[in-house]
């Protein structure tokens, strides 16, 4: 029998935290018999994409490496997300740009020392977290400049277009989900969530990274709007007076 192993793991600052451990006996393949192998493959593949959807936090998640010898983390890959065209899992779909495929020496928690102390690894990490997060901002100050009535910024102005139904995509600050205050950090959830509930992308920044920083000095909030909404424009008062 061959043994499959991997980890799915959350890394936090300079700690690694084993959130599952998947382990399957997978049959060898036999000349003319390869269904078994295959299935347990399968099933194996599974087990990673359920454990990968219940412990990962995609909000808070910049990044998903994954690891292996040879070609199964490609062919986990491939799996997971023809899953998720197949049987329309969004959060998949709309976090597939997180996912990193790197090599590893091993399925075991040992390999992860290794992958993450890897300067092109961390490099790529770096550019992968960045780089969605800056594109979007870049949309939204284009949108800002051509059509001002399609982007707005500020906690106000933002609900007002979330009540319409008019968000295509949330940008918002990971601070803002730190706030010491309650009452705040539960209304900023409860915007993100709404927006996800009624189709639109949401796209957590981090504070740690430019684009973070500039989000942060338009009050840590901005939309992308599907249609534009003139009459918030013409509300008075600065969209960014609240905080």
């Amino acid at each position: 029998m061959q043994e499959g192993l991997a980890h799915v793991c959350l890394v936090l600052s300079s700690m690694t935290i084993v959130r599952a451990k998947i382990e399957n006996n997978i049959p060898r393949k036999r000349k003319g018999m390869c269904s078994q192998h295959d299935k347990g493959l399968l099933k194996f593949y599974d087990s990673l994409m359920q454990a990968i959807l219940r412990h990962i936090n995609f909000d808070v998640v910049k990044c998903i490496l994954v690891g292996s010898p040879g070609f199964v983390k490609d062919q986990f890959y491939d799996y997971m997300f023809n899953q998720a065209v197949k049987n329309d899992i969004k959060l998949l779909l709309e976090n597939k740009s997180k996912f990193l495929l790197v090599h590893a020496s091993s399925g075991f928690k040992h390999a992860l020392k290794e992958i993450l102390s890897d300067p092109a690894v961390n490099a790529r990490l770096t550019e992968t977290k960045a780089s969605s997060e800056v594109k979007a901002l870049e949309s939204f100050y284009q949108m800002l400049q051509t059509e001002p009535d399609r982007a707005f910024y500020g906690i106000k102005h933002v609900e007002k277009a979330n009540e319409a139904s008019a968000i295509e995509t949330l940008l918002v600050s990971d601070e803002l989900f730190r706030s010491q205050d309650i009452a705040k950090r539960q209304r900023y959830v409860a915007l993100v969530e709404s927006v996800r509930d009624g189709g639109g992308e949401v796209k957590i920044f981090s504070s740690l990274h430019v684009s973070g920083e500039q989000l942060n000095q338009l009050s840590g909030v901005c939309a992308l709007l599907r249609f534009p909404l003139p009459e918030i424009s013409d509300e008075e008062g600065s969209s960014s007076d609240e905080d």
